[in-house]
């Protein structure tokens, strides 16, 4: 929150005596100017808004819904109101996570128990061409201190706006701060099970939408020239959950011939669908163009789960089984873009610093080293190095499935003389 500071002026005025006055006419000399009038102390700013308490998560639900149904600027008739809700996400990772889905279904309670104003319709590409009222949210942890998503994270912040996809503006927002008892931060099925994490415009715009915005501002621009496909997104994403990877292929594939339809959800989901379809050059085929995404960012983030305290891949061959694969198409695209990487390891914040540091440098050389066996022309192309946990993206220090990306490999495409 800004913190504002109250300037306090103080006028002097000089003021002369009425002896000294008489002693100057008395002399001929022409009286003083007239002392000009002190100015007006300046207006005191409002004061800034107290600190949200952390409440615990069904009341910070509560809060943020109250506190934004109540501020919303919509018409007032006996018509109902069509609104959707695109599923919440984490705010830094972008991903849905079973918190966020939670939150959804509050939201929808919600609305049917307490807003009669509104109808919630489902969030598919019919509802959204109908340019209903929008809402979207995102559930972040972040330092309690700082109010950033940076260093130890001790509590959430939950943001929710509403937007009016006819007028492209925000029409409400709700905010809280939940207590971190009892949240499960871990990703969504189809989220846990993606490969790899990049900065996606498209999430980030709709990140934005919520986190950026007051009321009366727009929505993120690129977020809403791809409302639509994020609609189908959304049914590709539940088919895959309910275990219709063929109808999930078909959405994403859909998506994906639309113009701005390569993005990261859905070419993950391609390759994901493909997986589990066994059609495996179909996969390694759109793993490829997953890798060539991440090359354009110069920088990719792959889930690799490792051992506890151990250079070696997790023994769970359901989630190692793609491994050789992901190792294989990073090595073969690089070579083939003659691109050089620096190949950097991550951990979470649990344990010595110093030993973090040392394994994260380690599982980087590992994972170097699996590339070179699959793509030799790559040895002499690469360099690793380690960071320990000083780049968390989650941060919670959890060391489970919600917070696997601090424990990442990251690819940075580099200039190619740095490796020597």
């Amino acid at each position: 929150m800004p913190t504002f500071r109250t300037t306090l002026f103080a006028a002097t005025a000089v003021l002369a005596t009425g002896a000294g006055l008489g002693l100057a006419f008395a002399q001929g000399a022409a009286p003083a100017a007239p002392t000009t009038p002190p100015a007006a102390p300046a207006a005191t700013p409002p004061a800034a808004p107290p600190p949200l308490v952390p409440l615990a998560f069904s009341d910070a639900v509560l809060k943020a819904a109250t506190d934004l149904f109540a501020k919303a600027n919509v018409p007032a008739g006996t018509d109902k109101l069509a609104v959707v809700i695109d599923p919440l996400v984490d705010g830094v990772s972008g991903a849905q996570t079973v918190a966020t889905r939670e939150i959804g279904k509050r939201l929808e309670a919600y609305l049917k128990a307490k807003e009669p104003r509104f109808e919630v319709k489902p969030f598919n590409t019919e509802s959204v061409a109908k340019q209903p009222y929008l809402l979207v949210g995102t559930f972040t942890a972040i330092n309690a201190a700082t109010n950033q998503p940076a260093g130890p994270r001790d509590v959430y912040r939950f943001c929710l706006a509403m937007a009016d996809l006819k007028s492209g503006k925000i029409v409400a927002k709700g905010v809280a701060r939940a207590k971190p008892e009892g949240i499960n931060a871990n990703p969504a099925m189809a989220f846990d099970e993606q490969a790899m994490w990049v900065k996606d415009p498209t999430v980030d715009g709709y990140v934005k939408t919520c986190q950026a915005t007051k009321l009366g501002d727009s929505i993120d621009p690129t977020y809403l020239a791809n409302i639509s496909s994020a609609a189908a997104i959304s049914d590709a994403i539940l088919a895959y959950e309910h275990g219709r990877y063929g109808d999930a292929l078909k959405f994403y594939q859909t998506v994906s011939s639309r113009p701005g339809g390569e993005q990261l959800r859905v070419l993950n989901g391609i390759y994901l669908a493909n997986w589990k379809l066994n059609k495996k050059k179909e996969a390694a085929d759109a793993f490829g163009k997953l890798i060539d995404y991440g090359m354009k960012s110069d920088k990719l983030a792959m889930k690799f789960l490792f051992q506890p305290g151990s250079t070696g891949f997790i023994r769970n061959t359901r989630i190692s089984a793609p491994y050789p694969l992901w190792l294989q198409q990073i090595g073969q695209r690089a070579d083939a873009a003659n691109s050089c990487l620096e190949v950097v390891g991550h951990t979470s914040s649990t344990g010595l610093a110093p030993l973090n540091l040392r394994l994260s440098a380690a599982r980087a050389e590992y994972v170097v080293e699996r590339i070179a066996a699959a793509t030799p022309k790559m040895r002499s192309k690469m360099i690793s190095s380690g960071v320990g946990s000083k780049e968390m993206l989650i941060g919670t220090g959890k060391d489970n499935a919600s917070d696997a990306l601090d424990r990442r490999v990251e690819f940075k495409v580099i200039k190619c003389g740095s490796t020597a």
